[in-house]
Formats: structure tokens, C-alpha cells, sequence
């Protein structure tokens, strides 16, 4: 799901994702999950249940937030 990153690391700034409010981590997340314009209800997983596994994924520390400064973007990216 989440992408790894070889962009130069001098443009990265990695996000904890506690010291988001959670209001705009889940906004983060839903954006994240619907880029590739899913339809989530057809897979037999709804929105919700994408953005509570992606939630689990960052509290395993399997995903971290990343902000690239050049594009000025957020992602979400694998760790492993």
C-alpha cells in the first residue's frame, strides 16, 4: 500500500504521526488511500476500514508520514 522513498533525504522531513490532530491524520490518510481512485465498497473494504488499517500500520511502525519539501506533498511510506 504505502511506497518507499529513494528521493534525496535532505528533503524529507518525517512526521510523527502523534503530533497530528487527529481530525487531519485521518483526512491524511483518506486522502492518501483514494489517489488511485478506488472504490473501496467494491473490494469488499470500506474507507474506513483502509484508514483503520493504515492507522494500525503506523502505530506498528511498519509506515511513517513523510513530507517532501520540493513538492511541498505528504505520503505515506513503508518503513521496511
Amino acid at each position: 500500500m504505502a511506497h518507499n522513498t529513494d528521493q534525496n533525504s535532505d528533503n524529507i522531513i518525517i512526521i510523527p504521526f502523534r503530533d497530528l490532530e487527529p481530525e487531519t491524520l485521518e483526512q491524511l490518510i483518506q486522502e492518501f488511500v483514494t489517489r488511485d481512485g478506488c472504490d473501496w465498497d467494491q473490494t469488499g473494504c470500506s474507507l474506513e476500514d483502509k484508514v483503520r488499517q493504515v492507522v494500525q500500520q503506523l502505530h506498528s511502525g511498519r509506515v511513517q508520514i513523510v513530507f517532501d519539501l520540493i513538492s511541498e506533498t505528504a505520503n505515506l511510506v513503508s518503513t521496511t
